[in-house]
């Protein structure tokens, strides 16, 4: 109750302001030369705070919106996912000396065998005009003793609802690198005991960062799929800083020949 009455004050408050700089500024053209000096201050106070605050409401207004899973999707999607360390706010914003096995959020996970770990990972704002992404992941590679590092996206079940090998998984992304270096992507399904895998490198010189995995090409037995996910494998990446601005996936089924 007492939340709704200061609401209804604060409303009141605000439209009896609104009503006195109106009236003031009709005024003005024959106000008190005294009178129209004090207005002028106060009005020039009032409109420092007023520009402030438009800034800040432009600039953050202007951002993708958190939680966001908009992104373009090929004609034919059923499934569209982008995964939470680029949808939604993390608890935990990074990490550094990253282990083998430790990740962001409940569905990235990194994957390296260095004796010393000098790696990190940090969860950022996405500021620029062109993110649909809310957030980004920036990855930090300094001294690297290892043979391999890897960052897997595990796919929730519902990618996996009735997939056959008619199907197409999409992958879009959007990399920013401090020295160039090759990406590959992994496509892992696992079903009984078996795993069929689908990689494909990264055209990190085009424009539209887009990779496709046919499971037409796959010994897949559609009866036992049980888990999916990517594999996002760094070569040569010592010494660097990559940023994915965006990672979004898309199924769809294959056009009837």
């Amino acid at each position: 109750m007492g939340t709704r009455s200061g609401k209804l004050w604060q409303r009141m408050v605000q439209r009896g302001v609104t009503r006195f700089w109106a009236q003031a500024a009709r005024e003005a053209s024959n106000s008190n030369l005294r009178v129209l000096r004090r207005r002028r201050l106060l009005a020039r106070k009032l409109r420092n705070h007023l520009d402030t605050l438009i800034s800040i409401a432009d600039g953050r207004l202007a951002l993708p919106i958190i939680g966001s899973n908009t992104f373009p999707k090929p004609h034919g999607t059923d499934w569209a996912w982008r995964p939470t360390v680029w949808r939604d706010s993390l608890p935990s914003k990074g990490m550094v000396a990253v282990k083998s096995k430790e990740g962001l959020g409940q569905e990235v996970t990194l994957f390296h065998d260095c004796t010393i770990s000098e790696l990190t990972l940090r969860q950022l704002r996405n500021t620029r005009a062109k993110d649909l992404a809310p957030f980004g992941l920036r990855m930090d590679v300094f001294r690297f003793d290892g043979s391999f590092l890897s960052l897997v996206v595990d796919f929730p079940k519902e990618a996996l609802q009735d997939l056959n090998r008619q199907y197409l998984i999409r992958m879009d992304t959007i990399v920013e690198m401090e020295k160039p270096l090759e990406i590959f992507a992994r496509f892992n399904i696992k079903h009984g005991p078996n795993t069929e895998q689908i990689v494909r490198e990264l055209p990190l010189h085009e424009e539209e960062i887009m990779v496709e995995f046919d499971l037409a090409y796959s010994k897949l037995n559609e009866k036992r799929i049980d888990k999916a996910w990517v594999d996002l494998i760094f070569e040569g990446p010592e010494m660097n800083q990559v940023i994915l601005r965006d990672v979004t996936f898309s199924r769809r089924p294959r056009a009837e020949m």
